[in-house]
């Protein structure tokens, strides 16, 4: 199968049975975006959404972020994987996001890029969800999957991206990124992905070897 009729398969298999999927992070701000992103680097969102809560009732604001210590923030955020970094980089987020933005995130990518805490993957999911960016996020579900059913066949994140939005239209590149994330965290998982109920295992260049 080629790869063009590959992803024309399966962008209408999730069109047509996947039309509203979305981020599954908890926020009520893009601020509060922000840092959920950064807090689930290496992390699930389940246990991401268990902190969130409380840490933002507490700092609900960038400037109210900035002006806090890491003492203060640390015990809301310890839970969740490497908490003494993650704790620095929302720190130093917030106060980028102040002094740099007037405590607005920026729709550029490359500015997103600028603030401590955010990579590649970040930016984009963060430009995607908030100002609607045609872009992709890449993280390790959507690196896998994307690999597995034979929609890029890139060793880098960077590679596979350009592979998605290559193919992707761009008015659909948002939503993609959450189709193949949750793909990945339900049926296509790491470990024994659930290969006889996947609906895309027809197009799947790993399971039908075509």
């Amino acid at each position: 199968m080629r790869r063009k009729e590959r992803f024309e398969a399966v962008v209408r298999w999730f069109s047509e049975n996947r039309p509203a999927a979305e981020s599954e992070l908890h926020f009520e701000s893009p601020f509060q975006l922000m840092v959920a992103v950064i807090l689930s680097a290496q992390c699930t969102d389940k246990r991401v959404n268990m902190v969130t809560p409380a840490l933002f009732e507490r700092f609900p604001t960038p400037e109210a972020l900035a002006s806090a210590t890491f003492d203060e923030v640390y015990p809301f955020v310890k839970s969740v994987s490497y908490p003494n970094s993650k704790t620095a980089h929302i720190i130093a987020a917030a106060k980028k996001l102040v002094d740099d933005f007037g405590g607005e995130i920026p729709s550029d990518i490359d500015l997103l890029q600028t603030i401590p805490g955010v990579g590649r993957k970040t930016a984009n999911v963060v430009a995607s969800i908030v100002y609607d960016k045609p872009v992709i996020a890449v993280d390790t579900h959507v690196f896998r999957v994307a690999r597995r059913i034979g929609l890029s066949d890139g060793k880098t994140p960077v590679a596979v991206e350009q592979d998605l939005e290559k193919y992707i239209a761009p008015e659909l590149r948002p939503l993609a990124h959450h189709w193949l994330i949750l793909h990945g965290r339900y049926v296509c998982s790491a470990r024994n992905p659930k290969c006889g109920e996947c609906p895309l295992s027809g197009w799947c260049k790993e399971f039908s070897g075509n």
